[in-house]
């Protein structure tokens, strides 16, 4: 078996590290803003759409994929017409949830201090 440095030590700033992989996926906005809506309970994709304001259908198709497949959320297909699916955490979503529900109330408390988004907030762009 072939080991790497990344094998031996993660290292997210090694560009063959996996951690690379994951940490894309939890950085993106749309995968952390699914995650924190799924912290209530289960959604259905036209709930999360509805709560995740300005997501397309397409992008929020691609963000539950993504999310699915690294395991962080469950899609359940309940055998009903029309079909009826909910999407709801894992184990390890929830646990994905404690330190991004960290960073969004960081963003949120902090948003003034950044020039560019205190100029949009305050003149209506």
């Amino acid at each position: 078996m072939h080991t790497t440095s990344c094998d031996r030590k993660h290292d997210v700033y090694d560009a063959s590290c996996p951690c690379r992989q994951v940490l894309d996926l939890l950085a993106n906005k749309w995968s952390a803003l699914a995650l924190g809506a799924l912290e209530d309970g289960p959604r259905r994709f036209g709930a999360l759409r509805d709560r995740l304001d300005g997501v397309s259908p397409k992008v929020l198709t691609a963000t539950l994929r993504r999310l699915e497949d690294q395991g962080l959320i469950d899609r359940t297909v309940f055998p009903s017409v029309p079909l009826h699916v909910e999407y709801s955490l894992t184990a390890l979503g929830k646990d994905a949830c404690a330190p991004l529900a960290a960073l969004r109330a960081w963003v949120v408390d902090n948003i003034e201090r950044f020039p560019t988004a205190a100029v949009s907030a305050g003149d209506g762009r």
